[in-house]
């Protein structure tokens, strides 16, 4: 099952947990058995229409979603899946 990383302020919802295992074929199945597992976390991934919220960021392996597939990118049992929220940041 691929390994999702959780991020700091998500973990209180995964019960302090950094990584979660899921099965899924792809971005998108695996963000929807996370939430199935640990409730309200695809809420604050995923927009009402089931897209990825703009401030959040996937990534598998070391490469962001929205610049191969999109949600739809494959998965395989080996691949690690990282969820990074957008920091804002200034100078």
């Amino acid at each position: 099952m691929p390994t999702v990383r959780i991020p700091s302020p998500l973990r209180r919802l995964t019960g302090g947990r950094a990584e979660v295992e899921v099965a899924g074929e792809d971005v998108r199945s695996v963000l929807v058995a996370l939430e199935a597992q640990h409730p309200g976390v695809g809420e604050r991934l995923l927009d009402a229409h089931g897209e990825l919220r703009r401030f959040v960021n996937v990534y598998v392996q070391d490469e962001e979603v929205r610049s191969r597939a999109g949600l739809d990118t494959p998965v395989t049992a080996a691949d690690v899946v990282s969820v990074v929220p957008a920091v804002a940041g200034g100078g």
